[in-house]
């Protein structure tokens, strides 16, 4: 099984904790068997969110023997955090496991030097002071979450979830992470790099509009579509589409539609044996050569490589070998 460990401290904010609680420790046979070996790690009388006690048997010591260690947010940005923490998240690096942090949890791996010359995110309200406190830092504010290699880094609150629904993806598949958000009733993949927040409120008329003419691509993305396509699909100028796409989802409808390819691809290669030519007419990518450029740009890997990851890690099998890049 693979372990995921949750470094929990004193004061740290409920949310994170929770997100990570939910996708990780609830057995999901029907998904996966088995799903994930999740702990709690905290030293003894760690207490949170003003009135929680936190239940574990598990030290800080353990989150060196884990796979994948999750640190939420931090009690205190202004203070430097615990350190024997930061040299347990440390350990849990040093000895190969994957690392991630929600929202402020990026100055515990800022301070353990797992970002020095990364990209890293966090929320945007301590974005800059991440920046200026540890300078070797790419920060970049503007993200949902981001991957770079075993460190992922995640943006306030509800990025949290996404961030913990982007490891299930990664550890078994599109299929188990898209049955598993409509069972938390969030939706099934929100790109690391779309916005953080939207800073212009819409209408419900606006959002109905965006939301139906999604549906309307989704249902033909094997089909050419044009921002013309959707704009007519929705009853507004493309102009105005654009304006209330980003309003409404943080991204351009071609950047949209071309990470909702992305997906489908991902999802074909996962649950069917078409060809590669196949995939990529079935996705909208149009050509093999054209699937190949993008999948392996937005994946990391070609999409042969990708389809042998998943048969060999499929669900009910042991997933959580697959290699990171």
């Amino acid at each position: 099984m693979h372990t995921v460990a949750l470094a929990v401290t004193d004061g740290v904010p409920v949310f994170e904790v929770a997100a990570a609680c939910e996708v990780f420790d609830r057995e999901r046979p029907d998904l996966v068997d088995p799903w994930y070996d999740f702990r709690v790690c905290a030293p003894a009388g760690t207490r949170f969110g003003g009135w929680f006690d936190v239940a574990t048997t598990h030290g800080l010591d353990e989150l060196a023997r884990a796979d994948t260690v999750i640190v939420p947010a931090s009690r205190d940005v202004h203070r430097p955090p615990p350190a024997d923490l930061v040299e347990a998240v440390r350990a849990a690096y040093d000895r190969g496991a994957r690392v991630a942090s929600a929202c402020s949890g990026a100055f515990v791996l800022a301070a353990a030097g797992l970002l020095d010359g990364r990209r890293a995110t966090t929320h945007w309200m301590w974005a800059d002071l991440l920046a200026a406190t540890y300078p070797d830092v790419e920060v970049d504010a503007d993200v949902l979450y981001i991957e770079e290699g075993r460190i992922l880094t995640s943006a306030g609150t509800a990025a949290a979830l996404d961030l913990c629904l982007h490891l299930v993806r990664s550890d078994h598949g599109s299929a188990v992470a898209n049955e598993l958000a409509r069972r938390l009733v969030v939706p099934p993949h929100r790109a690391g790099g779309q916005a953080q927040f939207i800073s212009t409120p819409v209408s419900s008329c606006g959002d109905d509009a965006v939301a139906d003419t999604m549906a309307w691509a989704l249902a033909r993305l094997d089909q050419p579509i044009t921002v013309t396509d959707l704009a007519r699909e929705a009853g507004v100028s493309p102009r105005t589409l654009v304006r209330r796409f980003h309003d409404n989802a943080g991204t351009t409808p071609l950047q949209w539609l071309h990470a909702q390819r992305v997906r489908r691809a991902e999802e074909l290669l996962e649950s069917t044996d078409d060809s590669v030519e196949l995939v990529a007419s079935r996705s909208g990518m149009g050509t093999a050569a054209t699937l190949r450029r993008h999948f392996s740009r937005a994946a990391g890997v070609p999409p042969e490589t990708y389809r042998r990851t998943f048969r060999l890690g499929a669900p009910g099998e042991s997933a959580g070998g697959r290699e990171r890049r």
